[in-house]
């Protein structure tokens, strides 16, 4: 093998340095822009709970079900496009990394034009399938009409700043998901309140804010990194499937997310409107307060690809336990500040009855599970990344099935709507569990074939003559 040029070196950054200084910087900078969007989220929810109208609250919790779909295809081909670029990038092979990331935006672009247009006509169908009727409905099915046309936008958004931190660009796959958070909130109160558009106002500003981060995020990996390269015809089909060997069971992985969601609402939904709406506060709170965390796992995916590339296996096991311990620290303090917040935040939402009730169950009880769901967010990069993804669509759809339904069934039928939410924190702690037993099994395996390799390659070397010797290229090293 070759060594890599300057270029290529200077761009596989995770390879060297403290692995825990990455994973905070990668994950803060990441979660500054995502909560920046949850904390906007978050505030539309506000507006909304504000005019008054209880329909408003609980059709944001319909549609915000529905919307998870999408996010978790587009979480799912960023994962894709992120794992394929900073392998490629940590080999020390640029040139393949700009022309894979070519190919990781024009499939997404695809992907999510073909996903909306099998959304559109059946909107009606999956929001009354989830309980909504009524004007719950009609404000639900307004939202949704507005925002899922512009999924390929989010899509491209989302693969844009995966890019970037790809290339360890943290510091602008921030400012892009900022930018698309400030947008709304300048936005949102002026569509909303001064031109009286409600819901609908919402979802206007929703899309105006992801032109505006696909706008910026061509500006930067085209300008700033010239990292996007034109797809070849003769590697087409290669790089491809290269990338959808990662992207399919990335989009089943994440969408299996969604679909637990859409159980627990029907769920809840059987409570009324009021359990609902505080379900919806919940769905807008757990962003918000675990924001990190949701950075931690597309943070962490770079830094793994890359030194799986160079070979460096213990800067992989090592990244893998600083993630972790991250996890556990931030989840003891994000649960510790939901149970002395939760009266604020129901006065903020205007939460009474059974919303109110829900939202306590969940600050006090509930947000403890969110440890496990973290540190399966974690496990599952580790399998996009290290090229096991059908592990991590596995666990996530265990998680979402058996992990969710029989609980949560049990927990409604006997506790209420504060059971569905224990029903779904208790499930989803077994199969975290067992998938960081299977992911370390995975890491000795690799690198158990990785020195076996290794050694076959000296053997192999030590066999040939002084002369052949000689004419060898030099062989990487770190």
């Amino acid at each position: 093998m070759t060594s890599p040029s300057p270029a290529a070196r200077s761009q596989a950054k995770f390879t060297q340095g403290s692995t825990m200084h990455h994973v905070l910087v990668m994950t803060s900078t990441g979660s500054i822009g995502l909560v920046a969007i949850f904390i906007v989220d978050f505030a539309n929810l506000f507006y909304i709970s504000q005019l008054g109208v209880a329909e408003l609250a609980a059709a944001i919790g319909y549609a915000g079900t529905i919307m998870f779909f999408n996010t978790a295809v587009g979480i799912g081909l960023s994962i894709a496009a992120s794992a394929t670029v900073s392998r490629r990038l940590g080999a020390g092979d640029a040139k393949a990394a700009r022309r894979m990331a070519g190919v990781a935006l024009a499939a997404s672009f695809t992907v999510a034009c073909l996903m909306a247009a099998a959304l559109f006509p059946i909107l009606g169908d999956l929001i009354a399938v989830l309980g909504a009727s009524g004007p719950t409905y009609d404000f639900a099915l307004g939202y949704l009409q507005i925002v899922v046309p512009s999924m390929p936008l989010l899509c491209m958004g989302m693969v844009l700043s995966a890019l970037l931190r790809a290339v360890g660009d943290a510091k602008r796959a921030m400012y892009l998901t900022l930018l698309g958070g400030v947008i709304i909130a300048l936005l949102d109160p002026v569509f909303i309140f001064m031109f009286g558009l409600g819901i609908d106002g919402a979802a206007i500003v929703s899309v105006l804010s992801r032109v505006a981060m696909v706008a910026v995020g061509l500006w930067a990996t085209i300008h700033i990194h010239n990292l996007l390269g034109k797809p070849e015809l003769q590697h087409a089909r290669e790089d491809l499937k290269a990338l959808m060997a990662v992207a399919l069971p990335a989009v089943l992985t994440n969408v299996a997310t969604p679909v637990g969601n859409a159980w627990v609402t029907m769920e809840i939904a059987a409570f009324g409107d009021e359990a609902v709406a505080g379900w919806a506060i919940v769905g807008r709170v757990i962003p918000v307060a675990f924001g990190a965390l949701f950075a931690l796992s597309g943070a962490v995916g770079p830094i793994l690809g890359q030194n799986l590339g160079a070979g460096l296996f213990d800067r992989l096991n090592r990244a893998l336990k600083d993630a972790l311990i991250f996890v556990i620290i931030y989840s003891l303090l994000a649960w510790a500040l939901l149970f002395l917040l939760q009266e604020p935040l129901a006065y903020l939402f205007n939460a009474t009855g059974d919303s109110r009730d829900l939202l306590a169950f969940f600050c006090t009880f509930a947000a403890a599970g969110f440890l496990f769901n973290a540190a399966l967010f974690v496990t599952n990069a580790a399998f996009n990344n290290l090229g096991f993804p059908l592990y991590s669509t596995l666990f996530n759809w265990g998680r979402a099935t058996l992990g969710t339904i029989p609980f949560t069934w049990v927990g409604g039928a006997y506790f209420g709507a504060n059971g569905v939410l224990a029903g779904q924190a208790i499930g989803g702690v077994l199969f975290a569990i067992a998938a960081q037993i299977i992911c370390w099994r995975v890491l000795a395996k690799l690198r158990s074939k990785n020195e076996n390799a290794a050694a076959s390659s000296e053997a192999a070397t030590a066999d040939l003559p002084a002369d052949a010797l000689q004419s060898q290229q030099p062989i990487r090293t770190r």
